[in-house]
């Protein structure tokens, strides 16, 4: 545990005790926010025919108009299921106040036991907004990591680490009013 590195960060991490695959309804909601992230307009626009037809495209507007499309989506279904949540109530919340590669986190207060499995979620600065579902074992009261997390969150998950470090750099350079 000596050898984790960690950047600060700040993410709210909703959380419940619960194992992937023995507790159905984790499990089910973990797979249905993979659904949601990975929809069909994902699913087109990664499809070798439309990036070649997209190529001439402005790149930031096919990007928003995408970002609103899922937006109209998402309503559309809250609608249709009548204003159910969209996510799990889960009993604890916390501060995710430093991240590090591999799947590390440290929370700002001591919420975890040592050596449980918990299912979570937060949502990571990026664009598109995703809410990034993961299961994590505590290493400590504060200390845990990522045990099972879908591919595409795992490259958005070190892309935050690595935004960070960069972050913390031009802070301890002076440059931190740079952004």
């Amino acid at each position: 545990m000596d050898s984790i590195r960690l950047v600060n960060a700040c993410l709210t991490l909703f959380f419940e005790e619960g194992v992937y695959k023995e507790e159905q309804r984790f499990t089910h909601e973990y797979e249905e926010l993979s659904v949601l992230n990975d929809d069909a307009l994902g699913a087109w626009l990664k499809s070798s025919k439309t990036r070649k037809e997209v190529q001439e495209s402005d790149p930031v507007l096919l990007a928003l108009i995408i970002e609103l499309h899922r937006k109209v989506d998402m309503l559309t279904r809250m609608v249709e299921q009548k204003e159910q949540p969209l996510h799990l109530p889960l009993r604890g919340e916390a501060t995710i106040h430093a991240v590090g590669y591999d799947g590390y986190f440290e929370c700002d207060v001591p919420v975890l036991q040592t050596e449980r499995v918990y299912y979570g979620r937060f949502t990571l600065p990026s664009f598109p907004k995703r809410v990034t579902p993961l299961f994590f074992q505590a290493l400590s009261p504060t200390l845990a990591k990522i045990t099972t997390m879908h591919h595409e969150d795992e490259r958005e998950w070190d892309t935050y680490v690595a935004s960070c470090e960069r972050a913390m750099i031009r802070e301890m350079k002076g440059f931190d009013d740079e952004y």
